[in-house]
């Protein structure tokens, strides 16, 4: 039973299909009221995250904590938004 919230720091996330996401490198907190916001992955599958670039997983997400942390929802692939070209000036 996990007992502190600096115990997910380290754990494995995987996705609803079981798919691997990546460790929990660090926690998103919200200091207003004082509770986990959600879980901050540094080095993502690349299969799932382009680049593997860092994801922040919203706590609402998460099914199941245990010896791994098995989340409810997750979308099949996450991209990076790419800003607007901006028009050429003349």
């Amino acid at each position: 039973m996990l007992e502190e919230a600096s115990e997910l720091i380290g754990m494995q996330v995987y996705t609803p299909s079981g798919v691997f996401l990546g460790n929990v490198n660090n926690l998103v907190i919200d200091v207003d009221t004082r509770k986990v916001d959600g879980l901050f992955i540094s080095e993502s599958n690349p299969l799932l995250v382009e680049d593997s670039k860092a994801v922040n997983v919203p706590f609402r997400w998460i099914q199941a904590i245990g010896d791994v942390i098995l989340l409810k929802y997750f979308p099949k692939r996450v991209t990076a938004r790419r800003p607007a070209a901006k028009p050429a000036q003349p």
